[in-house]
């Protein structure tokens, strides 16, 4: 069974995330913040990060870098509100970016599509 964290300082985004992912069948670790989320990847290592990008302290796409420094081999799909941020060359590590939006059926298409890629190596 993947394992997966998502990443977002909205409280309500985390329950709601980690109620959908679990019903899909994931393990969901949640994080509130960019460190908690950097903790979490040592202890628990997931296949998959749902990485919110504007966040108070450690935004996301530095945690991204840390991440991907860490171990490479954690997809991170960046999941944020604002578009713009696909501009931005930093976030082009990232296996995936997804506008947030209150219909998840492509956040989940994403975690799905990006996770089988991975199993079949």
């Amino acid at each position: 069974m993947a394992r997966l964290l998502v990443v977002d300082d909205d409280k309500n985004l985390q329950v709601l995330y980690k109620e959908e992912f679990e019903e899909e069948g994931y393990e969901v670790d949640v994080a509130g913040s960019g460190s908690e989320a950097l903790e979490i990847v040592k202890k628990n290592k997931p296949d998959l990060v749902v990485l919110d990008i504007s966040m108070p302290g450690m935004d996301g796409i530095e945690v991204l870098s840390k991440v991907l420094a860490q171990d490479k081999t954690i997809s991170i799909i960046l999941n944020t509100a604002y578009g713009t941020y696909k501009d931005n060359f930093m976030t082009w590590s990232a296996d995936a970016y997804v506008v947030k939006s209150g219909d998840l059926t492509e956040l989940k298409s994403k975690v799905r599509e990006i996770l089988d890629k991975k199993l079949k190596g």
